[in-house]
């Protein structure tokens, strides 16, 4: 009974991990940024009239969001609210013309033209091992919950400690990419030269960054995950002293 029980959860929570951390990988939300230029005046020469103007339609905002696969931008207009700013973000609130590129090589902020040779390419080799622990985290949830599914008809202890070790290789994994995320946010400091170098063009020039849905679903499928991993570890245990 306590060894159905604890099968019920654990391929619940298998479940939800495999979903979760899907769900993170495939949608390009993992960091959302919009980025802003203020143009109070316009330069008027001399017997010229100056005749007020919506500045926003020369100067629009730009909307990003980056995940595993690309980086996307659309023009919009800022809204005072940052809540309200967040909600151009979803789908069906989106602009129809958005520009993509492959994340890969353009990792937000940092770029050829804002940056140097040196930082760019490290920049690159950062992302590149940030995309390939997620790969391998993801390919590990998705297997082991293969070899569970194949576990469960034959009741193989050795299954179910594989199926639990890979799930606990995937926690490790996302985990992994979701701190090298917030490093790359929080403590590389790229955005002050991405400012830098726009200012040259817009003094006011401002941009922001945050953590998109797909960053935030990452750390809920690596709890499920763990979760899920420990109780197949334990059951396999227990299939194991049983068949003893």
């Amino acid at each position: 009974m306590k060894l159905s029980v604890a099968l019920f959860f654990a391929g619940l929570f298998g479940a939800l991990a495999t979903l979760f951390i899907l769900l993170s990988f495939g949608t390009d939300y993992w960091l959302v940024a919009y980025e802003t230029c203020h143009k109070t005046a316009l330069d008027v020469e001399p017997g010229d009239v100056a005749v007020n103007q919506d500045l926003d339609k020369f100067y629009p905002d730009k909307f990003y969001h980056e995940g595993f696969f690309w980086l996307c931008s659309f023009k919009g207009r800022l809204e005072s609210s940052p809540g309200d700013n967040l909600l151009k973000f979803w789908f069906t609130n989106q602009q129809e013309i958005k520009e993509c590129k492959p994340a890969f090589l353009f990792p937000f902020p940092v770029s050829v033209e804002s940056h140097n040779t040196t930082i760019y390419d490290s920049a690159i080799i950062y992302r590149g091992f940030w995309s390939i622990f997620l790969l391998v985290g993801v390919a590990a949830v998705v297997l082991g919950g293969f070899i569970i599914i194949c576990a469960a008809p034959f009741a193989s202890h050795c299954l179910y400690k594989a199926g639990g070790g890979l799930y606990l290789i995937s926690v490790l994994f996302v985990l992994a990419a979701t701190v090298m995320s917030v490093i790359w946010n929080e403590a590389l400091h790229m955005i002050p030269q991405y400012e830098q170098h726009h200012q040259g063009k817009c003094e006011k020039f401002q941009v922001n960054i945050m953590y998109g849905i797909s960053f935030m679903l990452a750390p809920v499928g690596v709890f499920f995950c763990l979760l899920a991993g420990l109780l197949f570890l334990l059951i396999g245990r227990s299939l194991q002293m049983h068949s003893k």
